[in-house]
């Protein structure tokens, strides 16, 4: 019965020191991560920037859009 009870305690330990370690590296990286999605998104605008001269596109479902 205490080789059980020491088990469950050893994973639990287990458990909570590596959700500590995971937030400690996380932490560490938000910076790059941030970094990074800041520059796919500054691409992402420049590619979904018209070119050329501008055209306008209706797709209307209904008379009232088409006024």
């Amino acid at each position: 019965m205490t080789a059980l009870i020491m088990l469950v305690v050893i994973g639990l330990a287990v458990l909570v020191l590596t959700g500590i370690v995971i937030g400690v590296v996380d932490s560490a990286q938000r910076r790059a991560w941030r970094r990074i999605a800041a520059e796919r998104r500054v691409s992402w605008e420049q590619r979904r920037q018209p070119r050329g001269p501008r055209r306008y596109h209706v797709d209307a479902w209904a008379d009232e859009d088409t006024d």
